[in-house]
């Protein structure tokens, strides 16, 4: 098998990552509710949350921002976090579904390495969330909320980043949930807890007034950091410590996702029993 991967040859491994790259693109273009789905949840969010919390919560002059701002200016960065949050467990389904279908398993007896061929599946993933995060900054622009011209392009590494971080996180979980079944509980308790403890809705200023172990918990949560590193970055800056902790996690994340589909264990099956 080395011989056949050391045959392929650079413009082979092209090949093999655009061609799965371009599978996930094309399932979520064919997908229009898929798509609809991504853009309803923020947007409920932004037209009727955002719009019920804009007197009641003020927003006090913390960086990236250098004046008031808001409520519905702040809550857009965790919107997009949102966005990729919920495809990066979308993306954990469905390979949990084609494991299940056998299409996984085809996948993975290619020569090339196992790490690569999951690392391509992931990028594909992070392609669809920023599609989905273009299409809402869009309607953002549309509807009235200020943001740098530049936004698009200086948030798009940060997109990347936290795209990776997340969809590693989901494909820990699709490489220990043995049944299709069992995918919605465990997405329910992984993705309300990082959503809801972090800084996508509030300021970690006002977790901690609220309490030391609840500041403690957001402060924790990758998902903060995810959600910081694209507030930054839309305004062109670059938040340090939120950068070092993405970075971390994401290859944390994509170690644990590539050893629970080693050859050694299996895709998640279970190890035989003896006799």
């Amino acid at each position: 098998m080395n011989s056949l991967v050391n045959g392929l040859g650079a413009k082979g491994w092209w090949v093999a990552f655009q061609g799965i790259v371009a599978r996930e693109v094309l399932r979520f273009v064919h997908q229009r509710e898929r798509f609809l789905g991504a853009l309803v949840r923020p947007l409920v969010w932004l037209f009727v949350f955002a719009a019920g919390f804009r007197a009641a919560l003020g927003i006090a002059i913390i960086p990236p921002y250098e004046t008031y701002i808001p409520y519905e200016v702040y809550i857009v960065p965790g919107l997009i976090g949102m966005i990729q949050l919920f495809n990066g467990m979308q993306g954990s389904l469905s390979m949990v579904y084609d494991r299940e279908m056998g299409s996984m398993r085809v996948l993975l007896t290619s020569p090339l390495p196992r790490g690569f061929l999951l690392v391509a599946r992931l990028l594909g993933g992070v392609v669809v969330s920023v599609l989905q995060v273009a299409a809402f900054l869009l309607i953002v622009r549309l509807y009235g909320i200020d943001l740098p011209a530049w936004a698009p392009l200086t948030v798009l590494p940060a997109l990347l980043l936290n795209g990776l971080m997340l969809g590693a996180l989901g494909m820990v979980l699709a490489s220990t949930i043995r049944q299709l079944e069992n995918f919605a509980g465990v997405m329910n308790f992984v993705v309300f807890p990082l959503f809801f403890l972090s800084s996508a809705l509030y300021p970690l200023y006002r977790m901690e007034e609220a309490g030391e172990l609840l500041w403690w918990l957001c402060s924790l949560n990758p998902f903060t950091h995810g959600v910081e590193l694209i507030r930054f970055a839309l305004y062109g800056q670059v938040d340090g410590q939120a950068l070092a902790v993405v970075t971390g996690a994401t290859l944390l994340f994509a170690a644990l996702a590539v050893r629970g589909y080693s050859p050694a264990r299996g895709m998640g099956s279970r190890a035989p029993s003896a006799g």
